[in-house]
């Protein structure tokens, strides 16, 4: 490829990530540390520390992230470690079953999690009707709702996790195994001595996506209407930020928290290993155990994925229920939700809406990202790498923070104003989905070209096909499927993306999916019958889209939630 193809690729990158990444960051840090009078100040930043509220916030934030990284590794590794090592019946669809939670952002599991631990929910009925339970309790109550944050974002986020496990095992060389059971290490000894260490890298990657994504959370707290934590916060204080600076100062503070949570557990976790081979040199070989430990095989997989889907589930019923109110299941049923749900006032513009958003956003994410890719992998041009480390940085931003920083830039007055999402977001949210969404296509198409020899290329030029014939017709028809499977998995997150909706999203009209379901669970009456329907409508849809992208991608899904 020529060079001022890979030049011109570095500065639209460089122009895109400065107005619509650094501009918006930028935006923030200055509002949180600047005063009226154009000076900088640590007041505001000082105010936020000194104000016990947004203390707990910040402390319950930090919480909700690291034991929703540590419950989702517990759950992620096992499931990887058994999914490499034995075969056993039914592994086939355990291991597409397993991918499940991905299908819906952990907000919407929490409207099943309502009605199950609900005051006169599924749990406090079942209890009651054993003779277990003499008088309802909350569930949802105190430091119990808090657990039940911190379980759903687990069992949402941890294929992140398992993903991430099954790539570095696939890479992991049974030499080095074999070699330490020669020596006499096993068992547990060995896992925690040599497979563990080996792994850490890849679960660095997937952790990280995991705490950040959870510490940031939104939807789930918002359902949940647990106010006490840094994500709400943000989201009530943004309207009057204004004239209160202490919303900016609370999202600098959220951005360099969770940057210097990144760069803690890069540089204790992320490291590699000197000695750890780049490859496998022979791939391992997954045994059969007895049928009691394919029992137990079978058992760990179904019980993990029982959990995860139970909310999803109790979603499902609402959605098929006329009444659910102090009863083990619905009263009555009907499939009534659905079509309300495809022709309600807010939820037909809102699937148009997210429909809109997301091919826009999924088209630019394919030319720009794949543009990325191809000269970092394909060219010699200096400072490659640290194009891929831009093209990454979205994975560590929050996208609570990125969403504030539109906000911020397009007030009236400011360079975007014309964009301001008060009038209309469409431009806005189509913008931030790309730049939320972009690793996503990056990596899945540096996957491609890493399996994909060079030197087809310079054979067809070697043959007079000019570099960008040659591009066309011999590279892109390789990595088709990882074009297509980053493509899928762009539009299908960005389909049901909850920050950026939230923020920006402020007239009904243009309302994405995921503002319309939480508008929803707000409306009295069958509001949350519909917005249960139509949660399990993106149900549906995400389903055939992660599992074809599963299909095309196979293991190396899990490179996807990588930095």
């Amino acid at each position: 490829m020529s060079k001022p193809f890979a030049i011109a690729v570095y500065a639209v990158t460089i122009a895109f990530f400065a107005a619509f990444f650094v501009w918006p960051i930028a935006q923030i840090l200055h509002g949180g540390f600047v005063d009226a009078n154009g000076h900088f100040t640590l007041a505001f930043a000082r105010g936020v520390f000194s104000n016990s509220i947004y203390l707990d916030g910040l402390s319950n934030a930090f919480t909700l992230g690291a034991a929703s990284t540590l419950f989702a590794v517990l759950l992620g590794v096992p499931l990887a470690l058994v999914a490499d090592r034995c075969e056993f019946f039914g592994k086939k669809w355990l291991l597409s079953l397993v991918l499940l939670p991905l299908l819906q952002p952990p907000f919407v599991g929490a409207i099943g999690v309502r009605q199950i631990l609900g005051t006169y929910g599924v749990l406090n009925t079942l209890l009651s009707d054993l003779g277990l339970l003499h008088r309802p309790l909350n569930w949802l109550g105190g430091p119990a709702r808090f657990a039940a944050m911190i379980a759903l974002t687990a069992l949402s986020l941890y294929p992140i996790i398992y993903l991430n496990a099954v790539a570095a095992l696939a890479n992991l060389d049974p030499a080095l195994e074999e070699a330490a059971e020669n020596l006499g290490c096993r068992g547990f000894s060995k896992f925690f001595r040599i497979t563990l260490p080996l792994l850490r890298p890849g679960l660095f990657a997937g952790g990280t996506v995991v705490f950040i994504w959870g510490f940031t959370e939104l939807g789930v707290p918002l359902i949940f209407d647990y106010d006490r934590i840094t994500s709400v916060q943000v989201y009530n204080g943004l309207g009057e930020a204004g004239q209160n600076p202490f919303p900016y100062a609370l999202v600098t503070v959220l951005l360099v928290a969770a940057a210097a949570s990144y760069v803690l557990g890069r540089g204790v976790f992320g490291r590699p290993l000197p000695a750890a081979p780049v490859k496998a040199g022979h791939a391992s070989i997954a045994r059969r155990p007895g049928w009691l430990g394919q029992a137990a095989c079978v058992a760990l997989f179904g019980g993990v994925i029982f959990l995860a889907l139970l909310p999803h589930v109790a979603v499902l019923g609402v959605a098929l229920a006329s009444d659910w109110y102090g009863t083990l299941l619905p009263t009555g049923w009907t499939l009534g939700n659905f079509r309300l749900a495809l022709g309600s006032e807010m939820t037909v513009p809102a699937i148009v809406s997210s429909l809109h958003y997301s091919l826009f956003a999924s088209a630019a994410t394919l030319v720009l990202g794949s543009a990325i890719a191809y000269v970092v992998a394909r060219t010699d041009l200096p400072g490659r790498g640290a194009l891929d480390m831009l093209a990454m940085l979205p994975l560590a931003v929050p996208g609570l923070v990125l969403a504030s920083g539109y906000l911020v830039m397009s007030q009236p007055g400011r360079v975007f104003a014309f964009l301001d999402p008060v009038q209309n977001p469409t431009v806005l949210l189509i913008i931030a989905y790309t730049v939320r969404k972009l690793p996503l296509m990056v990596r899945a198409v540096s996957a491609g070209l890493e399996q994909t020899s060079v030197a087809y290329e310079e054979a067809a030029q070697n043959l007079g096909c000019p570099p960008l014939r040659a591009l066309a017709r011999i590279t892109l028809p390789l990595i088709a499927a990882n074009l297509l499977a980053g493509a899928i998995m762009t539009f299908a997150q960005s389909m049901l993306e909850v920050s950026d909706s939230m923020l920006l999203a402020q007239k009904q009209q243009y309302f994405p999916i995921a503002k319309a379901i939480y508008e929803l669970m707000g409306v009295l009456g069958n509001g949350p019958f519909l917005a249960s329907a139509l949660g399990v409508w993106a149900m549906v849809f995400l389903g055939v889209t992660i599992y074809g992208a599963s299909s095309l991608l196979g293991k190396k899904l899990g490179a996807l939630f990588r930095l």
